[in-house]
């Protein structure tokens, strides 16, 4: 980041406030310095911000990742993969940081490996001893998605039921809800992020972090078609849901966001 965007987000955080600040110094931020913030700040805080580790490491690629561990070095002088490894615990932190490697597969896929790998995975959730949830996760971490589209046909196959509801019904905690963002983020990442904003507007009150992370986050990215999603499974537009909960400058500058033109605002 330049000293000058450093200075500006400074002077940004003495003049304004609230939830509007937090918007408008978010997008002050380069995309992986912003994925850095919110890491830090999501583990360094009062208590950890679990679902703020599932967003933004079961959805990045391994080019985002490897900018995000720059970013987050430079600004926090602090590594990322060892700061997971001390705020978090068991399964749910051997997957995190797994992820946090950035080293999945890319433009690779092998059918007779799927179904090798639809095997271990339906075994993983019989079983679900720490080696069989150590394969699981190693399988749904470094596997390249276009690989992983087959192996959950595979898995369809082999178990007649889909992974996520097995994943759901055979694991819980923070753990099952990476697992299944994992899941989630392979098959459709607009899709789960419509559902993760339905989630937050609907489910938490409107919970605040979660909405301007995801606006910011994807804003250059797949918003529009997050908002195409959204409207077709929620049945009302992603402005109709923010303009009824959000209001003033907040609700302006997240409305700015959704139609992509932050930067006029």
């Amino acid at each position: 980041m330049y000293s000058g965007d450093y200075d500006m987000i400074m002077d940004l955080k003495e003049v304004l406030s609230h939830h509007f600040k937090d918007v408008m110094v978010g997008l002050m931020y380069p995309f992986a310095s912003y994925d850095a913030h919110e890491l830090w700040h999501a583990m360094k805080g009062a208590g950890t911000e679990e679902n703020c580790l599932i967003d933004i490491l079961a959805s990045r690629t391994n080019g985002d990742i490897f900018q995000m561990k720059e970013a987050y070095l430079l600004q926090y002088d602090s590594d990322l993969l060892q700061d997971i490894s001390s705020e978090t615990s068991g399964h749910f932190r051997d997957t995190l940081m797994n992820l946090a490697q950035g080293t999945r597969q890319e433009g690779y896929a092998d059918p007779a490996m799927a179904a090798q790998d639809a095997m271990v995975l339906w075994e993983a959730c019989q079983q679900k001893t720490g080696e069989h949830k150590n394969m699981l996760q190693m399988i749904l971490c470094n596997r390249s998605y276009q690989q992983l589209w087959m192996v959950f046909q595979e898995f369809q196959n082999l178990s007649g039921q889909d992974i996520v509801d097995v994943v759901n019904e055979c694991y819980d905690g923070y753990f099952q809800e990476l697992l299944e963002a994992i899941v989630l983020c392979v098959r459709d990442k607009a899709s789960y992020f419509a559902y993760r904003l339905y989630n937050a507007i609907h489910e938490l009150g409107f919970h605040n972090k979660t909405i301007i992370r995801i606006l910011i986050a994807r804003s250059e990215i797949d918003l529009m078609n997050i908002r195409q999603r959204y409207k077709e499974r929620y049945g009302k537009s992603l402005f109709h849901d923010i303009k009824h909960f959000a209001s003033g400058h907040y609700e302006r500058a997240l409305l700015a966001i959704c139609a992509g033109d932050a930067e006029d605002y």
